[in-house]
């Protein structure tokens, strides 16, 4: 079902983006893959060396307007349209609001909702060019509660991307494109710590579980859009909703 389509993965030089890449290229998916650091081009390498050949990298700062709208326009002319945004790119710091520096609060808001924007600012000409088109950002299950203690600055930028991306799924659906968030709990990648009283990582959900997730949003059928899916680990305790 998604054979031949094109997609651009933002933050793919890995954890969640990286495996994400990997199953995409599977379903013969058409890769852009982009990164902060020189790590993604490895990326590239390895999908090569599995025999996946439509890959593209990009070190880019999803901050950034020019990188952003450079990845995209290079993207469009190797293979000549633009199916799926993923906005994977972020960043996130537990300290109390009185640590928090102001250069922090800014460079989080830049990659974690900035970024969202400008990569979806950006393919969005394309899509409604072709009357069709997925946008898909990683947010957190902390979009819609808050983390008791010290998560204030990313607890922010995840409502700020949840609102944006509800809005923006209103906006553009008369065009035929489908807007969603998908809203992990913990997940055992180098982003997160284990805390005292918590469930081990063993436990958490794995980088694979979110990228089997992102997959079945992607192959739903085109007249039927997810506007959020939440995953936690059975072993998670989290307030419901």
């Amino acid at each position: 079902m998604l054979r031949d389509q094109v997609a651009i993965v933002t933050g793919a030089s890995r954890g969640i983006g990286r495996e994400l890449a990997f199953q995409l290229a599977a379903k013969e998916v058409k890769l852009s893959i982009l990164g902060s650091s020189e790590d993604i081009h490895k990326t590239r390498e390895d999908l090569k060396a599995y025999g996946y050949a439509d890959v593209l990298s990009f070190t880019a700062d999803v901050s950034n307007e020019n990188d952003v709208d450079h990845v995209v326009r290079a993207t469009r002319n190797a293979y000549g349209k633009i199916d799926i945004l993923i906005n994977n790119a972020g960043i996130g710091e537990s300290k109390p609001v009185e640590s928090v520096t102001v250069e922090e609060w800014k460079k989080t808001f830049d990659i974690n909702v900035q970024g969202v924007f400008l990569a979806s600012k950006s393919v969005l000409p394309f899509m409604r060019e072709q009357k069709s088109g997925t946008i898909l950002t990683v947010a957190s299950d902390v979009s819609r509660y808050t983390i008791p203690e010290n998560g204030s600055l990313y607890t922010a930028t995840k409502y700020a991307v949840q609102g944006f991306m509800g809005s923006l799924a209103q906006e553009v659906r008369s065009d035929g494109i489908r807007a969603g968030t998908i809203n992990p709990g913990k997940v055992d990648t180098y982003f997160a710590n284990t805390k005292q009283g918590e469930p081990r990582k063993s436990d958490w959900l794995k980088v694979k579980d979110i990228a089997q997730a992102i997959i079945y949003m992607l192959e739903a059928p085109k007249h039927m859009v997810i506007d959020e899916m939440h995953l936690h680990s059975i072993h998670q305790d989290y307030p419901r909703m």
